[in-house]
């Protein structure tokens, strides 16, 4: 089939900028996405958790933008926006009315360039306070919150950077000062290290010319340390288990385990079948464990796609009332078992690429979407042509590639068990009964 092709530009400024344009005049809106080749894997041991600080810090104002300032204008501009950390790298985004446009790159060019004038000792602090509130929030006091960061942890050893969570140590966060944290700033926050993808109702010319303008003057960093060798073998080579108990209403059992580098097409494959096995209520860890047995009250099962060695497949059942935690266990691990000795039906295999393609579209519609992808494929790969590929790619998946690359990931000396389990025994089981639908009818 023919597959939408998006239209794009790819330049470099001479200071090394990346800058990524793709026009779309069907809205008046544009998306800016802006791209650091920086995450929690180029932390080094003892101070980590920088990265993800600086999506906080870099709302705080910079040379000609006062504290909390750019969230500000760009509301006011009638426009959204944020940024994210993740393990490879992290990136601030804005989507705006199609006149906004210079606003939208003035601020991202003004604290790329100027940051460091308005970060003082008391907006560190402040930082600081604000990012161990959210490790309350999201990872401590979230039931069972700390899964992600117990996984990383024993699928990664600890001389490898994917080994810690994205969020860092808060007492790295605690020992860090001014300077160090100073540094990282002046060492990865640099044009030559940066993509800037703009999508959507813009002119071009008059867009390039915005952009020389604002970030052209900017100096590259010549002297970016690169990563070494980030390989791994393929299996973690045992077992690993861990019992959490937790205040949670329920047990909950995660499984997670190595699984081939984001880019390789083995990953597409895993990815692919992550659809057969628990993509919707028609999947096959749907149908047996929560629709057939009614052992689980919910299942998933999903790639994190990582670019340093491996990705991690990852899955959960949350154990209904008055059944058995080994009983779902064995009934999960038996259908990952089966499906690398099984071979996919057709009709399997269609409705997946059918939810694979569905949602690729789905999000390729957006323009804030296309900008992220795009500056995504040029950080990652250097290759924002992957936007018009990747979707095919998915689509030419096999069933033998998916039955084979189940076989490898789904192993017993691959796989990492954790086990929730309540701290304290309810004080009223019926209580919990009732979160449960008892006679809910589950359409096939």
């Amino acid at each position: 089939m023919a597959l939408p092709a998006v239209r794009f530009t790819d330049e470099r400024l001479p200071n090394g900028l990346r800058l990524v344009m793709s026009e779309d005049h069907l809205a008046p809106v544009v998306a800016v996405n802006v791209w650091y080749d920086v995450g929690s894997k180029h932390e080094v041991p003892g101070k980590t958790g920088f990265a993800h600080l600086f999506e906080h810090v870099m709302f705080q104002g910079s040379a000609h933008v006062g504290k909390a300032e750019h969230i500000a204008l760009v509301q006011a501009a009638g426009g959204t926006m944020n940024g994210t950390t993740w393990l490879d790298r992290t990136n601030y985004y804005e989507t705006m009315p199609s006149h906004q446009l210079e606003l939208a790159l003035w601020l991202e060019a003004d604290r790329l360039g100027s940051l460091l004038d308005a970060l003082s000792q008391e907006n560190l602090d402040n930082q600081r306070d604000v990012v161990k509130n959210e490790k309350r929030w999201s990872y401590d006091n979230r039931p069972y919150g700390t899964w992600n960061e117990k996984l990383q942890a024993h699928l990664f050893p600890k001389e490898h950077p994917y080994h810690h969570p994205t969020i860092g140590s808060m007492a790295d966060l605690d020992a860090a000062s001014l300077e160090d944290v100073k540094e990282f700033f002046r060492t990865y926050y640099a044009p030559n290290n940066a993509v800037l993808a703009i999508v959507g109702d813009f002119e071009p010319e008059r867009a390039r010319d915005w952009v020389e303008r604002y970030f052209g003057g900017i100096p590259a960093n010549p002297s970016i340390p690169r990563l070494g060798n980030l390989s791994l073998p393929a299996v973690i080579g045992k077992e690993r288990r861990e019992v959490v108990p937790d205040r949670v209403p329920l047990p909950r059992i995660y499984f997670g385990f190595r699984a081939p580098p984001f880019g390789d097409v083995r990953l597409d494959a895993l990815e692919v079948g992550s659809h057969i096995l628990a993509g919707g209520r028609g999947s096959r860890l749907y149908r047996r464990l929560v629709r057939d047995e009614r052992i689980a009250q919910d299942v998933t099962l999903f790639a994190l796609g990582f670019v340093g060695g491996a990705s991690i497949a990852a899955g959960w059942a949350t154990v209904r009332p008055a059944v058995t935690i080994e009983r779902v266990e064995s009934a999960f691990l038996e259908e990952l078992e089966k499906f690398g000795r099984e071979p996919v039906t057709d009709d399997e295999l269609a409705r997946a690429r059918a939810l694979v393609e569905s949602e690729e579209l789905a999000s390729l519609g957006r323009v804030e979407e296309r900008a992220d992808r795009m500056a995504m494929y040029a950080t990652l790969f250097d290759d924002p042509d992957l936007i018009n590929r990747q979707l095919g790619r998915y689509l030419a998946v096999t069933a033998d590639q998916i039955r084979d690359v189940a076989r490898e990931v789904f192993r017993p000396d691959n796989r990492v068990v954790l086990t929730y389990v309540p701290a304290e025994p309810p004080a009223d089981e019926a209580a919990n009964a009732e979160e449960i639908p008892q006679d809910e009818e589950i359409a096939a």
